[in-house]
C-alpha cells in the first residue's frame, strides 16, 4: 500500500505545501488535499503514513457535521463528483482526502482549549504554576484533568517553528477585545461538545486547537479540527495523571526517532514498517472509535 506524499493537480494553482496538507485555488474557492506526509519535531519525515490524509480528512468531516449547529465552517463539498469539471482526473488522489472550501480571512491566532495538562501547557505550569498567564490550582501533575477547561491562544508559526503560547491579552491587541472574546467563547463551546462526544467513546479528549476565518457573513471554523493531528486524545481506561499519557497520534514515530538518536535537523530519515504500520493502526482506531465507521463505509 502506497503513501500519497505529493499531489499534483495539472493546470490548478498551487498556493502551498504545509507539513500534511496541499492548497490549491480553484476559482473563488480552496481545495484542501491531506498527503499521506508525517511530520516530527519540525520535519516532514521520508516515509509517510498510507491513508492518513483520508483519515484525518474523514474525522474533520465527521466533526464539521457534528458542530454545524454550533459553528460555521468552510466547506462547501467533499464529494469529487461536485468538484469542478477540470478536477475529476485528479480523482485518485483527491478522493476521501480533500476538501473543497469557502476562502476566509483567517484570524493570526491558534485557538487553543485545554481540559487536562498536557505538553507546553505542563511545561509552564511547572515553571510558574500558570499556562498562558492564568493561574492554577498547585500540586497539578501530569496528565492532571483540569478545574473547568482553560482557552489559552497562540501565535501560528509561518516558518516550522513551534507556535508560541500568548496571553489572552496579548490576543486582543492583536485582533481586537470583541472577535479575541468571541473566539474564545466559540472554542470553549467546541471544546465542550467535543469532549462530551469522546467521553462517550471512552476518549479524553485533552486538548485541541482550532482556527477560525471571516467571511463577509461570519466567523467560521476552519483548516482541519478534532483530529489526531491536532487534538490529544487519550484512552480513558489508561488514563493515569503523573507522567506523559499514551495518545492517539504520532507517538511511536517520535519514540523510534528518539531510540535512533536522530539529531532532528534536515534530512529527516525514512520509518521502518512497523513504526508506519503501528501508527496507521492508531490513526484508524483514532477514526473507528470517534465516528462508530469503518474507513470507506
Amino acid at each position: 500500500m502506497a503513501a500519497l506524499l505529493k499531489t499534483d493537480l495539472g493546470g490548478t494553482p498551487l498556493l502551498g505545501r504545509g507539513k500534511v496538507r496541499d492548497l490549491y485555488a480553484v476559482d473563488d474557492a480552496l481545495l484542501l488535499v491531506a498527503t499521506d506526509r508525517i511530520s516530527a519535531f519540525d520535519h516532514v519525515l521520508g516515509s509517510g503514513i498510507p491513508d492518513k490524509g483520508k483519515i484525518l480528512t474523514q474525522i474533520s468531516l465527521f466533526w464539521f457535521d457534528l458542530l454545524k449547529d454550533l459553528v460555521p465552517n468552510h466547506v462547501i463539498t467533499a464529494n469529487v463528483e461536485e468538484y469542478p469539471q477540470a478536477l475529476r482526473p485528479y480523482r485518485d488522489q483527491l478522493e476521501g482526502r480533500s476538501m473543497l472550501v469557502k476562502r476566509a480571512e483567517m484570524f493570526p491566532v491558534e485557538c487553543v482549549a485545554r481540559g487536562y495538562l498536557a505538553g507546553s501547557g505542563w511545561k509552564e505550569y511547572r515553571a510558574s504554576n500558570t499556562v498562558c498567564g492564568i493561574a492554577l490550582p498547585p500540586d497539578l501533575k501530569d496528565g492532571s484533568r483540569l478545574p473547568e477547561p482553560i482557552f489559552t491562544p497562540a501565535t501560528k508559526s509561518h516558518d516550522g517553528a513551534h507556535d508560541e503560547n500568548i496571553s489572552f491579552a496579548a490576543m486582543e491587541k492583536m485582533i481586537g477585545a470583541g472577535a479575541a472574546g468571541e473566539l474564545r467563547e466559540l472554542t470553549l463551546a467546541i471544546y465542550q461538545r467535543a469532549a462530551a462526544h469522546a467521553e462517550s467513546c471512552g476518549l479524553i479528549l485533552a486538548d485541541t486547537k482550532f482556527e477560525f476565518g471571516k467571511t463577509a457573513e461570519r466567523v467560521i471554523l476552519a483548516d482541519e479540527v478534532l483530529t489526531p493531528d491536532s487534538s490529544r486524545f487519550w484512552d480513558q481506561k489508561t488514563w493515569k495523571p503523573g507522567g506523559a499519557q499514551p495518545s492517539f497520534d504520532k507517538q511511536f514515530v517520535r519514540d523510534y526517532l528518539e531510540e535512533i538518536g536522530w539529531n532532528k535537523q534536515a534530512p529527516a530519515p525514512s520509518l521502518p514498517d512497523e513504526v508506519v504500520e503501528r501508527t496507521r493502526a492508531k490513526y484508524l482506531e483514532a477514526f473507528r472509535r470517534l465516528t462508530g465507521r469503518e474507513m470507506g463505509k
